[in-house]
């Protein structure tokens, strides 16, 4: 029988978008849906589970799943005996104290003697022992950013992404404890068998390529050969940009990947330093 890594990720929410879409970029395809428990590929041996997020760690802690994919905030949380093998870099996001709006906030001094709502009592209880401050957590589940509203808590200690929610809710960010991604994780000191270490293996080098190929554009342009050194000087390739000989021997055609956050910016320069017909594609997969 084939042997298969079973991976543990969420079956709802932006995790689970997120997952799915990585796996679907590094080429791997499911054989049913989400609500199936237990999901096999049908082109890579791998099997998923399904599962709460917050039961993913123990999952993978007691060796039901090789691995699981989840937020670093519930690994924080749950406390399990896992260990991180790589952070994803999706699903970002953070675990910030926040306050009613009207309130004048001077420190983290102002948290003593307060009511805190929270889903993560163990990161605030941490965070609150390690800066001396006596608060009381009020543990809910969901929901959390109503608390101040109706007389349940003076603030509150919770999941942050774009702050849209707390806005809504009029109360206002003060102060960020934890950063928190997608990882993928395995049970603590755990050795992988042989074959599943190399399907890891072969799973962390597809991860790499797709992220590797995030934010950067493929651009091809031609060049008076006049002007190839002053082009090339502006290019940051990978190592050396690609230079290829066009039928007119005073031209040729010249290849290079850009970050894309620089893009407009050094495309400007390449015009004015003579490059013209140039054409920037997305890259789907990059091989470092």
């Amino acid at each position: 029988m084939e042997k298969r890594l079973r991976i543990a990720v969420q079956s709802k929410g932006r995790l689970y978008d997120e997952t799915m879409a990585l796996f679907a970029e590094a080429g791997i395809k499911l054989t049913a849906v989400k609500r199936t428990l237990l999901v096999p590929s049908r082109n890579f041996p791998v099997e998923f589970l399904f599962l709460r997020d917050d039961d993913i760690p123990g999952t993978v802690a007691d060796g039901t799943a090789d691995l699981g994919i989840v937020g670093l905030n519930e690994v924080l949380e749950k406390g399990s005996a896992v260990d991180v093998v790589k952070e994803l870099g999706f699903s970002r996001c953070r675990l910030s104290l926040a306050i009613p709006q009207h309130i004048e906030y001077n420190g983290l001094q102002w948290f003593n003697g307060r009511r805190i709502a929270t889903s993560y009592p163990v990161i605030l209880r941490k965070f609150l022992n390690e800066n001396g401050i006596r608060a009381d957590i009020h543990v809910i589940s969901g929901s959390v950013e109503i608390a101040p509203g109706i007389g349940l808590a003076d603030a509150i200690f919770d999941i942050v992404s774009s702050g849209s929610t707390l806005v809504s809710n009029n109360l206002e960010e003060v102060h960020s404890v934890v950063e928190s991604q997608a990882v993928l994780i395995k049970g603590a000191g755990v050795t992988l068998s042989d074959d599943k270490a190399a399907i890891l293996d072969e799973l962390l080098f597809r991860f790499e390529a797709v992220k590797a190929a995030e934010g950067r554009k493929y651009i091809l342009m031609n060049v008076p050969r006049q002007k190839l050194d002053e082009v090339l000087a502006i290019l940051p390739g990978m190592k050396s940009p690609t230079v290829l000989p066009l039928a007119n021997a005073d031209w040729c055609s010249v290849h290079s990947v850009l970050d894309e956050k620089m893009f407009w910016q050094i495309v400007s320069r390449l015009k004015s330093a003579g490059a013209e017909g140039i054409l920037a594609l997305d890259i789907e997969k990059m091989i470092l």
